[in-house]
């Protein structure tokens, strides 16, 4: 018998003459349940999830890395904001510069701004002083993007000071002045006051070139010198919220149609040691009592971006959300021992119960205190990251034999309906990566109550290959996935690729139809990881990445990828009768709009021409109305990207509208490496562009009309 795998690197190097000919039935798919094997060894339980309705294909794995919180989709604008530090990063005075000479200096007053944050800037008079205001300027993150658009900010000052103080936006390349507004001082002698204002600069700077400035008079100082801490500075943000994201971004992400949130991502949660690892309760409550954290990543971050505001970032798009809570194990290898683990279960439970408990709870009253009386909704926990990984054997050989057992019995205990999720798949550890079988001489014994994690990092070739990876396995996120390394390429040790490619993109979306097919057991897929500033990174393969110019801000080609397929949800696969190969393809009908929808890719990389397709829907109507949407790459370069630099976008979209012949078929052909979506609701739109309204199909028998302007869920029903 040929292997699947063997089968998927034939089609590679075959060239398709024949039309790809698919039924898809009428009824059955995983939506009524269906027959395929499930593996059957004895530490592996069978876990059936049914009537799942719409396999989550967008989703997003959230961390602060690539500076993709602080600096990226938390919009705080100031660098440095409040002068925190560690062991690792000590402190510092990066990104500020004096203003007519003014002396610098980091200080550690007797009278801190809070525990949190010790460390302040003292601004006085230097050997080169004028008779001018002084102060300090911040470069923020690499630059400040200015529009005419109202920005909030404030700081805090220690000291007497009788006068005002001038909060301006000017640019660092010349002598321009965009805006500035007068902030009379409340300063008194012996404390720390906070300063509002509004900021409305009176035009655009040509560019992101620019420095947020604060001055004041010595003379109106008791001593010629004033500490300052916590000094920020915001532009308008999503949905408006306080402390809020990036306006550009966040809806660069909303446009894709998510569905779901895993914060707070990867290695970040898991810290450098088991004493610096992501503390939840750092991150919540006021700034001034939020210290940051040693980030894995290279640098300081800040918990600005914390708990409640991921929490928030995922009820404001609708998300349903997959928290993971740290297990005891660092990314050097500290394992924490059983006797001394029992703090930090409760600690979980805790921050569980900060998400979801009622407000009369200890930690559901905090989160009332903090604005927000009503639990969120939680779909499920993971217990640590990646733990087959860090530290290994040791690491995950603890996993196996009580940090998982332990958190796991709790977790279940405490909030019976929650989903508990392990940190690893069946087939973790893994080698390289590519098996697709359960590891049955060192994997984790699964409780049927449980899911696993899969974190397929490959090359476009290996997607394909793994496109029956879950046809037969127990249930699974898909925590972590992406095109990450050319075919044939040096995997890990060759680097990263610099940017999403197109043939990359067509792999993750074989991968993602494997996933949909098998919508009965995998719940969500995620892509990490998700957003890259430009100016600092550590992982080039994102989907969006960003300056402080909101006109860089870039959709990959993956992108496009996942947000057409998000856009044309199904809710109940059906089942299809073809091979696969040079196609990779699933089908069924989303109940909500009323619609039929095949989701396709080609991957024919050695014929160049086109694969003619026709698909078939048992009862379909001849005469029924499809739009078919195709992705395909206007650079004829497979390994072509969308390059922030030269913002052009190699992504062309085509929307053609089809009509069912005689036998109730579409007929259309399948450009070489493209994505296709065919679906009878001629209504759905892409936010970069589709096609227009009119009737949804309908199926013969009586299967009802469409509802030609709506999108379909974008989350769990």
């Amino acid at each position: 018998m040929v292997s699947f795998k063997q089968a998927v690197v034939a089609s590679i190097y075959i060239a398709a003459a024949t039309a790809v000919d698919i039924t898809v039935s009428r009824s059955g798919g995983n939506a009524t349940g269906d027959a395929r094997h499930h593996y059957g060894y004895g530490f592996l339980h069978e876990v059936r999830i049914p009537h799942v309705l719409e396999l989550t294909l967008l989703t997003s794995t959230a961390q602060d890395i690539n500076n993709s919180g602080d600096g990226g989709i938390y919009a705080e604008l100031i660098r440095n904001r409040a002068f925190q530090f560690s062991e690792q990063y000590p402190v510092n005075l990066s990104g500020y510069h004096p203003v007519n000479g003014a002396a610098l200096s980091l200080q550690f007053l007797q009278q801190p701004l809070s525990d949190a944050l010790p460390a302040s800037l003292r601004v006085g008079p230097g050997n080169g002083t004028s008779s001018n205001p002084i102060g300090f300027a911040n470069d923020g993150y690499w630059g400040i993007d200015v529009k005419q658009q109202k920005y909030t900010g404030s700081f805090w000052v220690h000291g007497s000071y009788k006068g005002q103080f001038t909060a301006s936006l000017q640019s660092a390349l010349t002598d321009d002045v965009f805006g500035t507004v007068k902030v009379d001082s409340k300063a008194q002698a012996g404390q720390w006051i906070e300063h509002d204002f509004e900021l409305t600069p009176e035009k655009n700077a040509p560019s992101s070139n620019n420095t947020f400035a604060v001055t004041f008079d010595p003379k109106g100082t008791a001593n010629g010198t004033l500490d300052f801490n916590l000094i920020s500075l915001f532009p308008p943000t999503y949905k408006g919220r306080k402390n809020g994201l990036r306006i550009d971004i966040a809806e660069a992400l909303e446009e894709m149609n998510p569905s779901w949130l895993r914060f707070p991502g990867g290695n970040m949660l898991e810290g450098n040691t088991n004493t610096t690892h992501w503390d939840w309760k750092d991150s919540i409550g006021p700034l001034k009592d939020r210290p940051g954290f040693p980030g894995v990543w290279g640098y300081q971050q800040t918990h600005g971006l914390g708990l409640v505001e991921y929490l928030e970032w995922a009820e404001d798009m609708d998300l349903q959300m997959v928290v993971a809570v740290w297990a005891g194990l660092a990314l050097n290898g500290d394992v924490t021992p059983e006797d001394q683990l029992q703090p930090f279960i409760d600690d979980a439970l805790n921050e569980i119960e900060f998400i979801v408990g009622p407000a009369d709870s200890t930690w559901g009253s905090r989160r009332a205190e903090l604005g927000h009386p009503e639990p969120f909704n939680l779909y499920g926990v993971e217990i640590g990251n990646e733990d087959w990984l860090a530290g290994y054997p040791e690491g995950w050989d603890s996993y196996k034999a009580y940090r998982f057992p332990l958190f796991h019995d709790a977790i279940r205990a405490a909030y019976p309906d929650l989903q508990v999720l392990a940190s690893a798949a069946t087939s973790d550890p893994a080698g390289d990566g590519a098996t697709s079988g359960p590891n049955i001489t060192d994997g984790l014994h699964f409780p049927k109550d449980t899911i696993g994690d899969y974190h397929p990092y490959r090359e476009p070739d290996e997607l394909i290959e793994e496109f029956d990876r879950f046809d037969n396995d127990i249930g699974h996120i898909i925590g972590e996935v992406a095109a990450t390394h050319p075919n044939g390429g040096t995997r890990w040790s060759g680097g990263l690729l610099p940017y999403p490619i197109w043939i990359g993109a067509i792999g993750e979306g074989a991968s993602l139809i494997g996933y949909e097919r098998n919508s009965d057991r995998i719940r969500g897929t995620f892509y990490a990881p998700v957003l890259r500033n430009l100016n600092r990174w550590q992982w080039a393969v994102t989907v969006l990445q960003f300056a402080a110019d909101s006109a860089l801000t870039t959709r990959s080609t993956s992108w496009y990828v996942w947000s057409l397929f998000a856009h044309h949800p199904i809710s109940n696969t059906l089942p299809v009768t073809s091979d696969y190969g040079p196609v990779y393809y699933d089908a069924g009908q989303d109940t909500s709009r009323g619609a039929l929808v095949w989701k396709g890719i080609a991957y024919n990389t050695t014929d160049h021409a086109p694969v003619p397709v026709n698909v078939k829907f048992e009862g379909v109507r001849p005469g029924t109305k499809a739009v078919l949407t195709v992705l395909t790459n206007a650079a004829g370069d497979p390994y072509a990207y969308n390059d922030p630099f030269t913002q052009v976008n190699i992504v062309n979209t085509t929307s053609t509208t089809l009509t069912a012949g005689r036998d109730g078929g579409f007929v259309f052909e399948l450009p070489e490496l493209s994505v296709a979506v065919l679906d009878t609701d001629v209504g759905v739109k892409h936010p970069w562009g589709g096609h227009g309204g009119g009737w949804g199909g309908h199926w013969g028998g009586g299967y009802g009309h469409g509802d030609g302007g709506h999108w379909g869920g974008g989350h769990w029903r």
